[in-house]
């Protein structure tokens, strides 16, 4: 692992750092405790790893529950250039978006593809992160194209404890990865998302293998997932990660 960076602003210290070509970024208190836990934060399709909501959230966890707190841009997001298959994906999307047809399986196929390429580097970062902070447990957090990639990961490496996921689309893959899972899951379904169903969200939580496994509805889109829910987040993870 390579820190490019570091700054710290009220009591909170932001390290950019690089694995592999892959960029990421950490977040931690200034004074962080020892075996303090990390939670893996996922940023969702077409967006980066320090668009504002995930850099709000990883804040809340950083200074309300002294969490550190980790990102990585997916592939063909953030400052990692798209292949030309990725681009034809993107157009694909526009196009069906602009014809006023279904989005649903043409993004739940993109990024599937998407998670079987990001697995391998969450996995590497991982290592990396745990080699720097110590054996710390570890959480992981993400909606949309980072469920898809959250539901892999957990399924492939078992020093994840806890998971808050959500506002998928089902498709076969994703589902079989769901019934690996046996973590304590908290599974966030925007009930009135123009763009994901909600019959696809039931039928993942339907399909988590958990045996605490809870559900959060909110009447709004998942870009809007409300602030209480977001604190609820927070406890949620702490119950498993701190105690």
């Amino acid at each position: 692992m390579h820190f490019a960076s570091e700054t710290s602003s009220d009591g909170i210290v932001e390290r950019r750092f690089a694995i592999d070509g892959v960029p990421g970024a950490l977040w931690s208190p200034v004074a962080a405790a020892d075996g303090a836990p990390l939670v893996l934060s996922g940023h969702p399709g077409g967006l980066h790893m320090l668009v504002p909501a995930v850099m709000r959230r990883a804040i809340q966890l950083v200074s309300a529950r002294g969490f550190h707190v980790a990102a990585i841009d997916a592939p063909g997001h953030g400052d990692r250039p798209r292949s030309e298959e990725d681009a034809a994906w993107v157009a694909r999307m526009q196009a069906a978006r602009e014809a006023g047809e279904p989005l649903g399986p043409i993004v739940s196929e993109f990024n599937g593809l998407l998670a079987e390429r990001a697995v391998p580097e969450w996995r590497a970062t991982l290592d990396a992160l745990l080699d720097e902070l110590g054996p710390v447990p570890v959480g992981y957090r993400g909606m949309t194209l980072a469920t898809e990639i959250g539901a892999r990961l957990i399924a492939a490496d078992d020093r994840i404890r806890v998971a808050v996921l959500g506002a998928a689309v089902a498709s076969d893959a994703l589902m079989d990865a769901m019934r690996c899972i046996t973590i304590p899951v908290t599974y966030l379904l925007p009930w009135d998302d123009p763009e994901i169903d909600r019959e696809s969200g039931i039928a993942i939580f339907g399909a988590l293998g958990s045996s605490e496994k809870r559900m959060v509805a909110f009447s709004r889109p998942h870009q809007r997932v409300p602030w209480s829910e977001v604190e609820e987040v927070g406890a949620f993870l702490a119950r498993h990660l701190a105690g």
